[in-house]
């Protein structure tokens, strides 16, 4: 792969720049923004180009905006694939619930079913690994069109049990915030019942809730054997939104088992 460095100097050669002129209008950079960390000067920028120096992230954000070029792309040239962060956070346990604030990615590419065995029943559980034909990529561009972005997604924690067996340790949580204002009925199951993500001075939290009073109690599944928490009402924390989703791994209860 071609040096990221060498790819900047052929840039700067077919704009017709001088390494004085890359010089001067970092510097406007930097007097706009107030900050010398912009300017890139000369013996740095030979450094970048011919010494594989790798710049800092306010040398780079200049020269993406001298040499008009996109920020993710030239990060890609250093080896950095934003698109690759949410897969590589994933790929590490973090014991609390948390929110994600992954903004949607609209880079790169992405392996999806193309094509669906025409006996394909969504009424029924299908083993759909079965069911695919043909797989293909597409651009995460189409993807953005699908308005994920209208959900806010969280964390479950690896060690977060407050809500297992009905929620696993790990999960990831699809939040509707525009349903916000906490329901004490109108259920008829466990299944039925709103599942509600919360913040608190702590953290976050997810789990049933009842509203009493100046209190809201956090609500366990029974299953769980943890204890309900209490929080003043209102002040002592803020709704996030109704649990609408999730996605998990249901193996969790013997990890479980070899916790307790």
């Amino acid at each position: 792969m071609e040096d990221a460095g060498q790819r900047l100097r052929k840039i700067r050669d077919r704009l017709k720049l001088r390494v004085r002129d890359v010089e001067e209008a970092s510097q406007k950079i930097a007097e706009k923004h107030r900050n010398d960390d912009f300017t890139i000067y000369i013996n740095r920028l030979s450094e970048i180009e011919n010494k594989g120096l790798v710049p800092s992230i306010y040398k780079l954000y200049s020269l993406c905006a001298i040499y008009r070029l996109d920020f993710q792309e030239v990060l890609e040239w250093y080896g950095i694939s934003l698109a690759k962060l949410p897969a590589d956070a994933a790929s590490i346990e973090v014991p609390s619930t948390h929110l994600l604030s992954f903004k949607s990615n609209v880079h790169g590419e992405a392996l999806v079913p193309l094509v669906l065995d025409p006996g394909f029943d969504v009424r029924r559980t299908t083993y759909l690994s079965r069911m695919i034909q043909r797989w293909g990529k597409i651009p995460l561009l189409l993807l953005d069109q699908l308005e994920l972005k209208d959900r806010r997604y969280a964390f479950l924690g690896t060690e977060d049990w407050f809500m297992f067996p009905l929620l696993q340790p790990g999960s990831l949580l699809i939040i509707d915030d525009t349903q916000r204002k906490i329901a004490n009925g109108g259920w008829t199951d466990e299944f039925d019942r709103p599942i509600y993500f919360l913040e608190h001075r702590d953290g976050y939290a997810c789990g049933w809730c009842n509203v009493q009073g100046d209190q809201l109690i956090l609500i366990p599944h029974p299953a769980s054997r943890c204890n309900p928490e209490i929080y003043k009402n209102p002040g002592g924390f803020d709704i996030v939104g109704r649990v609408v989703g999730a996605a998990m791994i249901l193996d969790q209860g013997h990890r479980r088992q070899t916790h307790s």
